[in-house]
């Protein structure tokens, strides 16, 4: 019976209405069938958990399947790191199967299918084979062998599974009809001869079942009830259907349904593309720590639950979209907030010596590994005296308006320690601060120290803290789409991975274990990573940043970028408002700029977004008052956005060549030809010239291929200049397509 935790989507409902009907005995079985040609990524974290999450909340079993049915791909290696991984995220399975565990089955019913005349085997190369099944707008022409006698077929499909023919001299085929309007369906292929050594039978076959085939057949040996794929095997449910027909009768009968499968924004999740990005050394590995790879999230320091978190928050839908990756960035904040004990690191060290401490004294102060719940978790010793780094992006000699932290004659609050202040600084031989000097107020520690203005930064002390290896690892691709590029590699962020070589930690992380997690005041959540760490000298992963946004200047000097090729990567979305209250309300001097550009006509909530998400970031780290774009010009960029008179692409585009050069915004969006399209007709010649240009793209997606229409979505929004709405253009093709 279905549970009061039931999910709430359009699978859970199918499932409860079978229970209800007393379809499939009351028995709910589904499974996660992945093929063992590489490491499982987060868009299978998705459908792991919408497995496993139906069947325990209608007190169901999920199995577990290794697709191996393509032994020229797949290894051992991958079928062991599947089975952590899905343990890792959602625990065991009820039962471990194989797609080979079932291949003298499979035979048999081929066997039957060419006996009964809805089979036959075709001695085409399949070059040929596959020109004649036509396309979309074209029938598909009859093999010649489409007749051949049954017991023909038969004697050379035994033959094929003896050895007797070289590989592509010929295939089994289904006979069902070449006129099909769905080209899937014109005659598929069954079995392909593939003389290769497979990692669980090893050469005892030389023919093997395609997937369209296999995969239905293997659900109804198993006793799957529902079958659950993703949108791209919407047009193959056909087949499954017929197949299972053609071999039934089957109780349970399995069912196929199909949910939309996870698009994630600044991330590719092709197993092509991850494995080009492995074999030619762009990452160190499936486990790299940028890769969007299970192991690589987990070793990024990812944990199950936060996956469980994110998969909640973008829901299952019946329709592809991509997923803004700040819903991700937010449920790993959510999840390691209340995880993750705060400690003290300084990645660029700037030294301050505290002239009135006294040489040699070291005080061990007390602070607590949780300072907004210091009864939780204990506290550890914390040394504090003369010499101490602090961090120094905490420093500005000519400090801007709303500057919180130190700066010449001014005082900050040390994290969990004294209030100190600048009094001098100490210059290299160019004139740039390489340290400074000041004073230290004694009177400033304990519950009864007089409660002044100014920031808290975070320090170590300079003797007594520790070297750390520390790795800031960041999104992997500097472009949202970067399967919409003509190359994806060109799309890679090279400040993906930097270094910080002079990083210190205080001395208590020296005893962090393999696999913790801490919080680094003010810098980010941190990972201790279990493959490099040794005793007493944890090597640490950047999880994530404590900000909701991407926009940052590019790396300053002491922080190594590897490679370095390219500029920084441009700003990117904020997904949760919390930053942006938490900035309007501690800068005054953005908060000023706002105000302006809401005088100005702007809807606040707007303002905030676009100034957070976007402003900042182009504005590379120069004050708002300073940039070429007026607080009011913002308000006037606003509003245009808000009237809907440039898309969201365009928009970006407008408000960067504003903070460059300044100008009204109406009138350079008018002369850039940003303003936006809502002439249907020009929309759909737009798109029919894009089609025109992705002519083999074309006749594969109307061949079958519908993971394709991301692509053809992406070459028809180029061609409008980005000046015409994504929602409409996706209307226009999808009515040209068919």
């Amino acid at each position: 019976m279905p549970s009061s935790a039931r999910p709430s989507n359009f699978l859970a409902d199918i499932i409860a209405a079978d229970l209800a009907a007393g379809r499939n005995g009351g028995r709910v079985v589904t499974r996660f069938p992945p093929e063992p040609n590489g490491f499982l990524h987060v868009g299978h974290a998705k459908s792991i958990l919408l497995n496993f999450g139906l069947a325990r909340a209608f007190g169901g079993k999920v199995h577990l399947r290794f697709d191996d049915t393509n032994p020229t791909t797949e290894e051992v290696e991958y079928v062991e790191s599947i089975q952590a991984d899905v343990r890792w995220l959602a625990g065991d399975w009820a039962r471990l199967t194989y797609a080979s565990d079932f291949f003298e089955d499979m035979y048999r019913c081929a066997e039957r299918l060419v006996s009964e005349g809805k089979a036959y085997v075709d001695s085409q190369p399949q070059e040929v084979i596959r020109e004649q099944r036509g396309s979309f707008d074209r029938p598909g022409t009859a093999s010649p062998f489409r007749d051949r006698p049954a017991a023909e077929s038969l004697d050379l499909f035994r033959r094929m599974r003896a050895g007797e023919f070289a590989d592509g001299a010929c295939v089994l085929r289904a006979r069902i009809d070449m006129a099909h309007p769905n080209v899937i369906m014109r005659d598929p292929l069954l079995y392909r001869i593939r003389h290769a050594h497979h990692h669980r039978t090893g050469d005892r076959w030389c023919i093997y079942p395609m997937y369209d085939y296999a995969h239905p057949l293997e659900d109804a040996f198993e006793g799957v009830t529902h079958s659950i794929c993703t949108l791209e095997f919407e047009s193959n449910r056909e087949l499954y259907d017929w197949v299972l027909d053609a071999l039934g009768p089957w109780d349970p009968r399995p069912r196929q349904y199909e949910f939309a499968r996870l698009a994630l924004g600044y991330t590719v999740l092709s197993k092509r593309k991850l494995l080009q990005l492995v074999g030619e050394k762009r990452v160190s590995g499936w486990d790299d720590p940028r890769m969007p790879t299970l192991a690589g999230l987990r070793r990024r320091g990812v944990t199950p639950e936060a996956l469980r978190d994110f998969a909640d928050l973008i829901g299952v839908a019946k329709n592809n979209s991509l997923v803004d990756i700040g819903k991700l960035e937010f449920a790993l904040r959510a999840d390691l907030e209340g995880r993750a004990p705060r400690a003290l690191a300084v990645l660029r060290p700037l030294p301050l010596e505290l002239t009135n401490w006294p040489a040699g004294r070291v005080e061990e102060l007390t602070l607590p590994w949780w300072p907004g719940e210091p009864e939780r978790g204990g506290s550890r010793p914390v040394p504090f005296g003369r010499d101490l780094l602090i961090e120094r992006e905490d420093f500005a000699e000519e400090p801007p308006p709303g500057w919180r932290r130190l700066a010449p004659g001014r005082e900050v609050r040390l994290a969990g320690a004294y209030r100190v202040r600048c009094d001098e600084v100490v210059r290299g031989p160019g004139g740039e601060p390489v340290a400074l000097r000041g004073t230290v107020d004694l009177a400033s520690l304990g519950p009864d120290a007089e409660k002044r203005g100014g920031g808290t930064v975070h320090w170590v002390h300079a003797g007594r803290s520790l070297p750390a290896e520390v790795r800031l690892y960041d999104r992997l691709f500097a472009v949202e789409q970067p399967d919409a590029e003509a190359d994806f590699l060109q799309a890679l962020n090279p400040g993906s991975l930097q270094r910080a070589p002079g990083a210190r930690m205080e001395p208590a992380l020296a005893a962090a274990a393999p696999g913790s997690r801490y919080q680094f005041l003010r810098l980010g959540y941190f990972f201790a990573d279990p493959v490099d760490s040794r005793p007493g000298s944890p090597a640490w992963n950047r999880t994530i940043t404590l900000k909701d946004t991407w926009a940052r200047p590019a790396a300053p000097p002491g922080l190594r970028r590897e490679p370095r090729a390219r500029p920084a990567p441009p700003a990117g979305p904020a997904s949760a408002g919390r930053s942006q209250a938490d900035l309007l309300a501690t800068d005054p001097a953005v908060s000023a700029y706002l105000q302006e550009a809401v005088a100005a006509g702007a809807a606040e909530p707007s303002a905030s977004r676009w100034l957070v998400n976007e402003l900042l970031g182009l504005a590379r780290g120069t004050p708002l008052p300073a940039l070429p774009l007026s607080g009011a010009g913002f308000g006037r960029f606003v509003s245009l956005v808000d009237a809907g008179k440039v898309t969201s692409a365009g928009a970006k585009t407008l408000l960067a060549d504003l903070v460059a050069g300044g100008g009204e915004p109406a009138a350079r969006l008018a002369a850039l030809g940003l303003a936006r399209v809502d002439d249907r007709a020009a929309v759909a010649a737009a798109v029919a010239r894009a089609l025109a240009a992705q002519g083999p793209q074309v006749e594969r997606y109307r061949a079958g291929e519908k993971k394709l229409l991301g692509v053809l979505l992406g070459a028809a929004m180029r061609e409008t200049g980005g000046t015409a709405d994504a929602a409409v253009v996706r209307q226009a093709l999808l009515e040209q397509l068919g």
